[in-house]
């Protein structure tokens, strides 16, 4: 694995790990704004590097998470717990 795709999984990882953390603190928390913000910009920002990455490097997650152009290249790339960093 080059070292930008490394770099590029483990932001979406830590973006991921924000994602839940803060949608566990908005379900005891729903009325609070600025939580609210910050997820709809981690949401946003992890959308764009997922695209981003998929479109490079090919896809994520199977099972219709993420739609296939050419060729299956699921099976190609290390599976997540494979990856050394």
């Amino acid at each position: 694995m080059d070292p930008k795709q490394a770099q590029m999984l483990r932001e979406i990882q830590a973006l991921e790990f924000v994602a839940v953390e803060l949608t566990l603190y908005l379900d005891t928390h729903p009325g609070e704004q600025e939580p609210l913000n910050d997820y709809n910009t981690v949401a946003e920002r992890l959308n764009q590097l997922k695209a981003h990455y998929e479109r490079t490097y090919g896809p994520l997650a199977a099972y219709g998470s993420s739609p296939v152009e050419h060729r299956w290249r699921w099976i190609e790339e290390p599976w997540p717990w494979e990856v050394q960093y």
